[in-house]
């Protein structure tokens, strides 16, 4: 098979395993309200599972292992452990049962066949002028997985109630597994990058030793925890938020799906902005951009049109951060630990996602409101704004040791 129809598979095969992966886990604040509901428990429990599902998920030893033994291996386990991990959800009565089901055992199925492992195959086949393109496709599939899965999740619900809903979305991801056969196995250490040092000669320590040393991927992880942090607050609290605030449930789940739509456009806007401007640039724009509309969106009166608004707009800027975080990290220490970079990166991002979550439904159960974490997403949007101004994006040249003397000399 040639190099671009290998590359041209991956990218499919990895783009249809974000949209049905992501597209469900994107869904999971639909189920606060009936979940709550029908086993008795408040806000912060539903919260907190939804946190250790982001936390788990993002553990940086999947990118090790799917560096280690290969993409295609990890991902179709992934696909089964999720989709069992979604049918022992449904079965849950007791707020321990959430957090070993959802939280834990759906967090490692995603983990394992989710982004991590989705972007460091798509990484490892792609030409590196259409990398950040390529990143920037896998995150429209995301986008348009959470467009179509989350109408179709609140449909499962209202028909089926919430335990139903879960049961068809694990039958449902048990295709990942399918799709996973199209990725590549293991990365060849033999691949080189473009402009940095052959990464023939890097073993997986040295490179995690300049990138724990190297400010702008420090930089990048502190700007990707804010990411998180505003993802996984607005899309578990999202629905909640509305329908206290007097939105309808309709009108709720649809600013939720807006978001994944408009997410379309912003990933392949940014995505082929990072080919050819600066990648760190792009980023200061967009979490400022993110800090003017959720300062707007609080400032005016709520309404069902308002609401819908506000998802078409935060989904403009939702996930547009990952292709140009990716490709920052790519175009730094190339392609053949990517994965394990990317995957320290995303872990950052989730730790955030972790607190976005949980500090959103202790701070309502503490207050009645959400007030305050709204706030705190601004700040931390006007640090992430500046945080990613330093960071130098030339790729990372490590000290070579010195050639030993032959024997004799």
């Amino acid at each position: 098979m040639s190099q671009k129809y290998r590359f041209l598979l991956v990218l499919g095969c990895a783009s249809l395993m974000v949209f049905l992966s992501m597209g469900m886990r994107q869904g999971m604040g639909l189920f606060l309200e009936p979940i709550t509901s029908a086993l008795g428990v408040d806000r912060e429990t539903f919260s907190l599972a939804i946190a250790w599902q982001n936390l788990i998920l993002a553990l940086p030893l999947f990118g090790v292992i799917a560096d280690l033994i290969g993409f295609r291996r990890v991902a179709l386990l992934g696909g089964v452990v999720y989709g069992g991990g979604l049918w022992l959800a449904s079965q849950s009565s007791s707020a321990w049962e959430l957090y070993a089901n959802l939280g834990g055992v759906v967090g490692v199925g995603i983990g394992l066949s989710g982004m991590i492992v989705v972007m460091g195959a798509v990484g490892q086949v792609a030409p590196p002028e259409r990398r950040s393109t390529a990143f920037g496709i896998v995150t429209v599939a995301f986008s348009i997985g959470m467009f179509t899965m989350i109408p179709l999740l609140q449909f499962w619900i209202e028909k089926h109630g919430w335990s139903g809903a879960l049961e068809a979305a694990g039958g449902v991801v048990l295709a990942i597994s399918l799709l996973a056969l199209g990725l590549p196995d293991k990365s060849s250490s033999a691949e080189k990058t473009s402009g940095s040092v052959p990464e023939l000669e890097l073993s997986l320590g040295r490179t995690l030793n300049g990138a724990r040393t190297h400010s702008g991927y420090l930089l990048l992880n502190l700007g990707f925890f804010v990411c998180g942090f505003h993802v996984a607050f607005i899309g578990t609290h999202l629905p909640a938020f509305l329908q206290g605030e007097g939105v309808s449930a309709s009108a709720a789940s649809w600013a939720l799906a807006m978001i994944g739509l408009f997410n379309i456009f912003g990933s392949l806007v940014f995505g082929r902005l990072g080919d050819s401007l600066s990648k760190k640039s792009l980023l200061s724009v967009l979490y400022t951009l993110r800090v003017v509309v959720i300062t707007v969106f609080l400032a005016i009166p709520l309404s069902d049109f308002t609401a819908i608004v506000f998802g078409a707009a935060i989904g403009f800027l939702w996930l547009a951060t990952v292709p140009l975080t990716s490709g920052i990290v790519a175009q730094i220490f190339g392609t053949r630990y990517l994965t394990t970079l990317w995957a320290i990166v995303f872990f950052s991002h989730q730790i955030g996602a972790f607190l976005g979550v949980w500090l959103g439904g202790r701070v309502y159960d503490s207050t009645g409101s959400y007030t305050t974490v709204w706030l705190a997403a601004i700040v931390l949007g006007l640090f992430a704004g500046i945080v990613h101004l330093p960071i130098r994006e030339q790729p990372w040249q490590p000290s070579l040791p010195d050639p030993q003397p032959a024997v004799g000399e």
